[in-house]
């Protein structure tokens, strides 16, 4: 039988539990959508706001991929290049809210013309938004300097 010493610190340890699992960071899950958390993407496009630039896709989309891992980190494809570093969201809304990286480490090889690599790579910290609409993913550049768009790389079933 047990004393009430051992019942009382067992629902304090219990009650311990569920406040950090309350507290701890969510995987985003947009209604009816899907996780940002571990899934991957191929780059479809940059489409910016200024007329002069306009939209530019890449050559190759599989040449350019990220990989949102549930652990915070990004693994991505940038050309001939691989960068890592990490990545935040948080819903504000129904698939939609902010997204930030981290500072990305990225190989510097030599990358023939056209590559987006060093484009990606430089405006990746000026990301703040993202949306999600069917299989793509929006990734929104502050003051308006234009949006990256991603389609899912593993598409569900």
């Amino acid at each position: 039988m047990r004393s009430g010493g051992e019942c009382g610190w067992s629902i304090s340890l219990l009650m311990i539990l569920a406040v950090v699992a309350a507290c701890a960071p969510r995987a985003e899950v947009a209604p009816g959508s899907f996780s940002l958390s571990g899934s991957s993407w191929r780059l479809v496009e940059f489409e910016s706001s200024d007329d002069q630039i306009g939209t530019i896709r890449p050559e190759n989309p599989d040449n350019y991929t990220m990989e949102l891992l549930p652990d915070g980190t990004v693994a991505m494809r940038l050309d001939c290049n691989r960068g890592t570093g990490t990545w935040t969201a948080s819903e504000a809304g129904a698939g939609s809210g902010t997204f930030e990286f981290g500072p990305l480490a990225v190989t510097r090889a030599f990358c023939p013309p056209p590559s987006m690599g060093d484009q990606i790579a430089r405006d990746a910290e000026y990301v703040r938004t993202y949306v999600v609409r069917g299989d793509r993913l929006y990734l929104n550049l502050m003051a308006d300097g234009g949006n990256y768009v991603w389609e899912r790389a593993n598409p569900a079933p």
